[in-house]
């Protein structure tokens, strides 16, 4: 009985944890956080006209970020992204401030192929683990992993690990998408997501 009691109730905290944050399991220990239907597990924060069109979430326009609801330690992210070379975007982990989203306040994994700093262009871990050379994403589809396990921090970029830092700056927090307007305020470009998942470690 008690066996039965505690399987049941562990049951109910995982359903309850699972409906809450919108987070459903594809299996492999893998959590989808979007999959081309809604972003309920994510809260909007500035701008930017986020947006779901043919399975994809899109940002052209405005500043800003989709964080997370729910809050995260040691984990891998796997997303999949569509960017232009000038498209100013990234995946901030860790944040420890929901209303003040930045490099400051959370690690920024990096997608801005044009970047004038190009040590921290994409694939860098902004201020943190620098990219050399710096790999381009601009003009297709591209997979990103993203591992944070204590102060380690690994940057994937299709396979390759571009960056890796030890940095125990920020050790838990919601993680962002980043949609940012960059030198042109008026010219809309675009940064896509296809899919987005993440792993406890």
């Amino acid at each position: 009985m008690k066996r039965m009691a505690w399987m049941a109730a562990a049951s109910g905290a995982a359903a309850g944890a699972g409906c809450g944050h919108m987070e459903s399991m594809v299996g492999g220990g893998w959590g989808t956080v979007f999959d081309g239907k809604g972003i309920e597990a994510f809260d909007k924060v500035g701008d930017a006209n986020w947006r779901i069109e043919n399975g994809l979430l899109i940002a052209d326009k405005g500043q800003g970020y989709l964080l997370t609801k729910k809050s995260y330690r040691d984990f891998v992210i796997r997303a999949e992204f569509y960017a232009e070379p000038d498209t100013n975007s990234g995946i901030f982990i860790r944040c420890n401030n929901r209303k003040d989203i930045g490099a400051a306040n959370c690690y920024e994994f990096n997608i801005w192929d044009t970047r004038p700093g190009q040590e921290y262009s994409t694939g860098g871990i902004v201020d943190t683990a620098k990219v050399n050379p710096p790999p381009k994403a601009g003009g297709k589809w591209n997979t990103y992993e993203v591992t944070a396990k204590g102060d380690h921090l690994i940057s994937v970029l299709n396979g390759v690990k571009v960056a890796e830092a030890h940095n125990g700056k920020h050790g838990e927090g919601p993680f962002a998408l980043q949609r940012f307007n960059g030198n042109d305020k008026t010219t809309p470009i675009a940064i896509k997501w296809r899919k987005v998942q993440i792993k406890p470690l």
